[in-house]
């Protein structure tokens, strides 16, 4: 029977490939081991329930429970404190903060520990296999792995043909509130409608609107939403709602375009079988025009609202697969909707579900069609089609621009002068992890990864702490790249530590760096000193009336973050032992005795390696300090000592 061999084969496949997902996470980290009890960093992550709209998928209790929150956390109401800085979040602490009205709470994370070698107590928080706080010396770096790892043999390998972001979206098509207060919005542009029973609504023109409801004694947002383009919106700015009310409402399954001016509308570059065709929907039988790629790249379909003079008030692109709701001529209204794009159809194919998606995202590899994305907030203007690309231009508030090349395969998401934020994609498609890091930092980046990987396995119904992610992320994050050197010994786009680069920055911070050495015997030009020696050598110069060294400020070096995939980073580690039983062998190895490296024996691969005790657990190097034995051996050693001080304080005298 085929059913039961494909499973066979596909079992066997999976578990090779799960297995190497495994032995490189244990790569990536096998060096992070509690070092020290607390590293001091005043940092979090300020970590709030995951909420699915209202379904929620992972409880503010869940998230918090034994962690070290940053502040100390107060009930909102009484004003009692519910946890202290420093201090573990335990069930009975996590249930009163979840039960109380506090949304977000700000907790120690590995990534953002500041220890230099391995992560602190602290940060990590419990240790999941005791219960308790974990111990100094745990290697809790191959404990991630392995929780990773583990259950990557009951993901799925095959890619799933689920509804992608579009069946969620459908799910859903109006807003109601839950509680009574007043409404705000942010960036609402909106033209009046009425429809045929004589009641007025609003359609929404602006991609960016962000509504919120505020208690109208306190001034505390209640609930905040964003509002879809294209929704019909029943109350203005500052409108009073009670419990219940219906907000705005949507159309589930099409994205839209709507007319902002009234008039009549014309198409341009608009043939039959060139740029549309006319299919028949399904359901209804109605013909309708569906726009289709054309072979001449240079000319894109758009749609004009014309005035009785024929001036063009507003003109619209008609993206790939957007179904013509009006013909030619016709008599336009503002609110109208010009054309429907349909969102479940098309892109919700392959999600790659289970190991691949996990694979891909450890490894940071940008999906196969990434978004083009905005790096700046500004207003959106169409350029010229070149090569059968849309030339994009977004202009900030501050007159900066950023122009971008949008394939006009692609469906373009953004209309002209909408005002758009940084990291919104202007088409459609994934945003790769890289775009994330360079536009909306670390941290953006950082939580995504965390976030997408818990997604795969949430689905496959595997808990995993969040912890065990970061871990793996932290040690993904370790590089950053050197932009300006300074009076650094780095060079320009070297890959660094980022303990390093901090070390090297200290080193040279308060320094001079000389300029001209003047008459001076002992300082070249370019030469780093401190303040002292300059000062000390300029007086004895000026003695002698001689000329006096000239100086300036020594520069230190500026970096960018850099996201690293697990194969990478294991590949770039500070040991060339590790690196070097991992993979590529030879080049790891060659690549060492050309920079002459040493290998400092730091984490625990090299120690096996070398036949070392490794260093965690009782095998931590402060314990060959220790002497064991009973109070009796001590007490003999203490009176020993004292005795032999006596008899040297005697033979002194």
């Amino acid at each position: 029977t085929h059913g039961a061999r494909k499973g066979l084969a596909d079992t066997a496949l999976k578990t090779a490939d799960a297995g190497y997902l495994t032995r490189r996470l244990v790569d990536v980290s096998q060096d992070v081991i509690i070092n020290e009890e607390d590293c001091g960093t005043l940092r979090g992550l300020a970590t709030a329930a995951i909420k699915n709209n209202d379904e929620v998928i992972a409880s503010l209790y869940e998230r918090i429970l034994g962690r070290v929150s940053v502040h100390d956390v107060h009930h909102p109401n009484t004003g009692e404190i519910l946890v202290n800085a420093g201090e573990e979040i335990t069930e009975d602490i996590a249930k009163k903060i979840d039960e109380s009205p506090i949304e977000r709470v700000e907790i120690r994370s590995v990534l953002t520990c500041e220890s230099h070698q391995g992560v602190c107590a602290k940060c990590y928080g419990r240790n999941l296999a005791t219960g308790r706080m974990v111990q100094k010396g745990e290697a809790v770096g191959v404990i991630a792995a392995q929780s990773i790892g583990e259950p990557g043999t009951q993901l799925t390998l095959r890619t799933f043909h689920m509804g992608g972001t579009a069946s969620n979206i459908a799910a859903e098509n109006s807003i109601r509130t839950k509680y009574d207060g007043i409404l705000e919005f942010d960036e609402l542009r909106f033209v009046e409608c009425t429809d045929s029973d004589g009641k007025t609504y609003k359609v929404v023109v602006s991609r960016l609107v962000e509504m919120r409801i505020v208690d109208p004694n306190t001034k505390i947002v209640l609930l905040s939403h964003n509002i879809p383009y294209g929704s019909k919106l029943y109350f203005g700015e500052g409108a009073t709602v009670q419990k219940g009310d219906l907000i705005c409402e949507w159309d589930p399954f099409n994205a839209v375009i709507v007319s902002e001016a009234t008039g009549r509308i014309r198409f341009e570059n608009f043939s039959e079988n060139m740029t549309y065709k006319v299919e028949s929907d399904e359901q209804t039988g109605l013909k309708e025009k569906v726009i289709i790629e054309s072979r001449d790249k240079t000319r894109a379909p758009s749609a004009h609202i014309v005035n009785e003079n024929n001036d063009i008030l507003r003109s619209y692109t008609l993206p790939l697969g957007s179904h013509i709701v009006k013909n030619e001529n016709d008599e336009i209204k503002a609110g109208d909707v010009l054309v429907k794009i349909p969102r479940a159809v098309g892109k919700a194919g392959d999600i790659t579900g289970g190991l691949p998606r996990v694979t891909e995202l450890f490894e940071a590899r940008n999906p196969s069609n990434p978004a083009v994305v905005s790096e700046i907030d500004g207003e959106v203007s169409f350029g010229k089609i070149k090569r059968g690309n849309q030339e994009i231009t977004i202009t900030s508030k501050t007159g900066e621009q950023k122009k971008y090349m949008v394939p006009l395969s692609k469906q373009i998401l953004v209309q002209e002068n909408d005002y758009i934020r940084a990291g919104m994609p202007l088409s459609d498609g994934a945003i790769t992890p890289s775009d994330i890091l360079a536009i909306m930092g670390p941290t953006a980046v950082q939580e995504y990864i965390v976030n997408e990987v818990q997604d795969v396995y949430r689905l496959q119904g595997v808990k995993i702490n969040d912890k065990h992610f970061e871990v793996i992320v932290r040690q993904m994050m370790r590089k950053v790249e050197v932009v300006d050197p300074g009076d650094t010994r780095f060079l320009e786009q070297q890959l660094v530590d980022k303990n390093e680069m901090m070390e090297e920055n200290d080193r040279i911070w308060g320094k001079k760096v000389i300029v001209d050495a003047g008459d001076s015997q002992i300082f070249e030009p370019g030469q780093i000193v401190t303040v002292r020696k300059l000062r000390d050598e300029n007086s004895s110069l000026k003695r002698r009336d001689l000329k006096p060294v000239e100086a300036r400020d020594a520069i230190p070096a500026t970096a960018n973050q850099v996201l690293q995939g697990i194969t990478r980073a294991a590949l770039q580690t500070t040991s060339f032992m590790s690196a070097a039983s991992f993979q590529e062998t030879t080049k790891v190895l060659n690549d060492a005795a050309i920079n002459g490296k040493t290998d400092t024996l730091e984490g625990l691969k090299e120690n096996v390696i070398v036949g070392h005790l490794i260093p965690a657990g009782t095998g931590q190097r402060e314990f060959e300090k220790l002497i064991v034995g009973s109070r009796d051996d001590f007490e003999k050693l203490n009176a020993n000592k004292r005795s032999n001080l006596f008899q040297e304080a005697a033979v002194e005298e």
